[in-house]
């Protein structure tokens, strides 16, 4: 399965907002899973409390973050949402500086996502297309850098 049956038709954010707290970045981060019934709203406060609790340990890399929280939270379908912040959020990662790039993840279990995990670490590791997708002006274009993933 790809990225993009995950993330579905929309499924991508693009925020341009600037200055924004640590938990309006994650509501935006949670917006359209929240919008689409994927989640419910205690999936977004799992992972706001736990960050509360030990800090942005969804923060993987410089730029890049994946808010996430456990399947029991709130979890009605397997989903992913990728949202760009144009102008960087501060999550409070003390080693990775501003994000840019975050894909929310929200899994059924904790088996079944493997594959999209393993998907999600190729795209991670490849610096050209994070970039391409922070640097795109449209949703289009973004769906069309994971469509290879």
């Amino acid at each position: 399965m790809s990225l993009l049956n995950l993330i579905g038709n929309d499924g991508i954010v693009i925020s341009t907002e600037s200055n924004l707290t640590v938990n309006d970045a994650l509501a935006v981060t949670c917006s359209k899973l929240l919008e689409q019934g994927k989640i419910e709203p205690s999936y977004l406060e799992a992972i706001k409390a736990k960050h509360a609790e030990i800090g942005a340990y969804y923060v993987l890399a410089p730029k890049i973050a994946m808010p996430h929280a456990r399947p029991e939270d709130g979890v009605n379908e397997a989903a992913l949402q990728i949202t760009v912040f144009k102008n960087g959020v501060d999550l409070e990662s003390e080693d990775n500086g501003d994000v840019y790039f975050s894909v929310t993840l929200a899994a059924m279990d904790s088996d079944s996502h493997i594959q999209t995990i393993v998907a999600l670490s190729e795209l991670f590791q490849n610096e050209d297309d994070i970039e391409a997708i922070i640097a795109a002006e449209s949703t289009e274009e973004i769906a069309k850098i994971l469509a290879s993933y």
